[in-house]
């Protein structure tokens, strides 16, 4: 399909988004970052890495291989949620009070997990902007797939060797993942027949300053992660690339299942975020690790609200929400969707709504409820944004 540039939708898409009521006095105060919070957020989860990654190396040292492979199952769960997660609410900036910290926090997961934070910095600033419009949001493209092969499933429990880009922001599993890092330091992408590949592009033409930036950060990426084969296969320490340079490839099960309800089977063209995004209720160290996405639609109704402080405002504004789903509902719901898609493409799933709900968008809004914190490329953050 052909998509007109991402320039002239700016110009000629217009989403009016229904955001629930919030008091512009509690709407400050969710607003607010900490640095402690973030402390405790992104500090807490790379100390989490740093132990799992610990464990990694004594089993490894020790030769207990049983406890190894175990350790290294627990170090890849928890490296899985670097990609697409620690490195989506930093790049918001809104984790930590003081702004250095955010970059510095993005960078590192960014490093470790292949993840590009220039091209992820456009591609988000459009997603909140036009949310499952596709014309300028194509970085989930639905309809979605809520995949439980067994081929797949037997990476999603090991390593993530072969799966592609697809529909979705992604690189896909490792191999993928060095290569799209491969083109785009030279400044290439891959065939954009690959919806992924083909929205890297659109993004690449639209901001060409972003790109300049994102090829040096995949340069950076090979780099460093070229410098770690280099020590760690002449000296045999064959395990310091499991640690550092592959584990969020290796038993991505729970980042997978928990993230794909976000949007997956639900609305498009719809400018009530209720209807295009999922909400759902997880175990509290689950939720940790999720940096607290599972308020999805929460957080795209208030895009600038720290993460840590989604749950405040899911329960302020929950009346006017939709139940959030278990994650097994949620699952049900996606599976029962996608068999009645096979036969309907056009069908989506509608979100009921409860009897207290509002529908009616306000004409004027709090300054600074769009925001989307400093997420935006300076080139995109100097247009208007979508109120």
């Amino acid at each position: 399909m052909e998509y007109e540039p991402l320039s002239e939708v700016r110009e000629n898409l217009k989403v009016q988004w229904y955001r629930s009521r919030l008091a512009p006095a509690r709407f400050r105060e969710l607003s607010k970052r900490s640095d402690r919070k973030g402390w405790m957020q992104a500090g807490g989860h790379f100390g989490l890495f740093c132990l799992t990654g610990a464990a990694v190396y004594l089993t490894w040292a020790q030769g207990i291989w049983i406890a190894f492979l175990v350790a290294l199952f627990a170090h890849g769960t928890v490296a899985s949620f670097f990609s697409g997660t620690a490195v989506h609410e930093l790049g918001h900036g809104t984790v930590f009070k003081t702004r250095w910290l955010n970059k510095f926090f993005l960078y590192l997961f960014s490093l470790i997990s292949w993840w590009n934070p220039f091209d992820y910095a456009a591609s988000h600033t459009y997603h909140h902007r036009y949310t499952l419009h596709p014309e300028g949001d194509r970085e989930v493209l639905l309809p979605l797939h809520p995949n439980v092969g067994r081929t797949f499933l037997l990476q999603l429990f090991t390593v993530n060797l072969l799966t592609q880009p697809g529909r979705t922001f992604s690189k896909g599993g490792i191999l993928s993942a060095i290569w799209v890092t491969i083109l785009d330091a030279i400044g290439k992408v891959g065939s954009t027949e690959i919806p992924a590949n083909e929205w890297r592009q659109a993004l690449h033409d639209d901001q060409p300053n972003q790109h300049r930036r994102s090829r040096w950060w995949s340069r950076t990426q090979l780099a460093f992660h070229g410098a770690v084969l280099v020590v760690s296969i002449p000296t045999g320490l064959w395990v310091v690339p499991l640690i550092i340079t592959i584990p969020s490839f290796i038993a991505i099960w729970l980042s997978y299942f928990v993230g794909l309800p976000q949007h997956c089977g639900l609305m498009e063209h719809t400018t009530d975020f209720r209807k295009s995004t999922r909400s759902m209720h997880l175990p509290r160290f689950v939720e940790f690790l999720y940096w607290h996405m599972n308020w999805h639609t929460e957080h795209h109704m208030y895009a600038g609200i720290p993460c840590y402080n989604l749950p405040a405002l899911a329960a302020e504004i929950k009346d006017d929400m939709p139940e959030p789903r278990s994650l097994r509902g949620a699952w049900r719901e996606m599976l029962d969707t996608w068999e009645r898609q096979k036969s309907d493409p056009d069908y989506t799933f509608d979100t009921p709504l409860p009897a207290t709900a509002q529908t009616k968008r306000r004409g004027k809004t709090e300054t600074g409820e769009s925001s989307i914190g400093d997420l935006a490329p300076k080139e995109l953050a100097s247009d208007k944004a979508q109120a």
